[in-house]
């Protein structure tokens, strides 16, 4: 998992504190009249480095735009490690030093023609760095991480009970979350965890999706979580429509509220064909049969896992974790991608997607057809609650480049 988001917002103040205090001394000298007249417009850009000409560094910004920046000989550029707070400490480095694929928060005055910044300084985060601190991130959550749905919450003591257990055994955990707990909560209208925001404990409601990092207890009951993430997400089984392509929206009745809904489907949406047998074992865990009563073969498990029988190596099965079930984002990998075009009117998919605003639609998180059997042998109301963990699988790639 990445945590580039609150590093971001720290550099961000961090650096611009740097900047007013460099600034203080000069403007108390100034009269006022002056200082409004000739200060020079101050300017900021941040992103991903996309191309290096020159003095000139062309950044990808988070929206996906694109901005100049103009390093100048009296530049200051420094190199920050992910998870660094300090400024002060951070080593001077050469613009050779500079890559495609770094990121670079860059501050300055706006050139003339408006389009590009002028950097007296320039903090740079390595793109080895940051994919080292994103690996590292990922393989926390994967070793002390927990995800489910939030079955109740008490603020007062700092408490969320999660429904954690596989679709024949249900099973809670009680996370304790303290004043030192990092807390984040999705945005409402995107499926990356670099949007994600700082939280509080009260924003979390019964029927969220969270996952917990931090230290569990032997029994495995309770978890005394040092980060938790949380989000409202919409679990959607249904039918079809229809699917355009050129507009990347998919509709769907869905089949618990019987009302179509018309989805986003973006770059970061995930969409797969569930193997037919897949399906069919999932089927019969829903339905109790003696595979699904024994234990035997795939099912699915509320926290973002998945089980499968042993004797399947390079199959969907694959990506074990260390002492558990093997990692569902893994599996969800192997599985067959499916586009718009395939999305034939009467398709049944089962659907996880961003909660949406009233500006902004829902978007596509997880969507995966095939799943005819799955909605067969479940009511609409248990198959909306199957799929609506996985989008915190693993604590990456859920939906996102570096989710947890």
């Amino acid at each position: 998992m990445g945590n580039l988001a609150p590093l971001r917002f720290l550099v961000l103040t961090l650096f611009a504190a740097t900047l007013v205090a460099a600034a203080a001394p000069a403007r108390a000298q100034q009269p006022a009249a002056t200082q409004q007249s000739n200060a020079p417009k101050r300017a900021r850009a941040v992103g991903t480095v996309k191309s290096i000409n020159g003095n000139e560094v062309t950044l990808t910004t988070d929206a996906g735009s694109e901005i100049n920046v103009s390093i100048q000989p009296t530049t200051r550029l420094v190199r920050m490690e992910p998870g660094q707070t300090d400024l002060k400490s951070a080593p001077a480095i050469q613009f050779s030093d500079v890559q495609v694929g770094d990121r670079m928060l860059a501050g300055g005055t706006a050139a003339d023609d408006g389009k590009s910044v002028l950097a007296t300084t320039a903090v740079i985060m390595k793109k080895s760095d940051v994919a080292e601190k994103q690996q590292h991130d990922r393989e926390e959550w994967q070793k002390n991480g927990i995800g489910g749905v939030v079955k109740s919450v008490d603020a007062a003591n700092g408490t969320v009970v999660l429904s954690t257990g596989t679709l024949g055994a249900p099973a809670t955990t009680l996370v304790h979350v303290s004043k030192d707990t990092i807390i984040r909560r999705y945005a409402p209208d995107s499926i990356k965890f670099d949007d994600a925001k700082p939280g509080t404990l009260a924003q979390i409601k019964v029927g969220d999706q969270l996952r917990a990092r931090g230290t569990r207890s032997a029994d495995g009951k309770e978890m005394n979580a040092a980060e938790i993430v949380s989000g409202t997400f919409r679990s959607i089984p249904g039918m079809v429509v229809a699917a355009d392509a050129a507009n990347n929206t998919v509709t769907v009745t869905d089949l618990t509220s019987r009302r179509p809904v018309t989805l986003k489907v973006g770059p970061d949406s995930q969409m797969h064909q569930l193997p037919p047998m897949f399906a069919q074992r999932i089927a019969m865990r829903l339905k109790g049969g003696a595979q699904g009563a024994q234990g035997g073969g795939s099912g699915m498990h509320a926290g973002g896992e998945a089980h499968s029988g042993e004797g399947h190596p390079g199959g969907y099965g694959g990506g074990m974790r260390a002492g558990g079930p093997p990692d569902f984002q893994q599996m969800l990998n192997r599985m067959p991608t499916v586009n718009l075009n395939e999305l034939s009117k009467g398709t049944a998919v089962m659907i996880v997607a961003t909660e949406g605003t009233a500006e902004s639609p829902s978007t596509v998180i997880i969507l995966l057809s095939g799943v005819e059997p799955i909605l067969t042998a479940a009511s609409p109301v248990e198959a909306s609650t199957i799929l609506s963990p996985w989008n915190l699988s693993a604590g990456a790639n859920a939906g996102t480049g570096d989710a947890p």
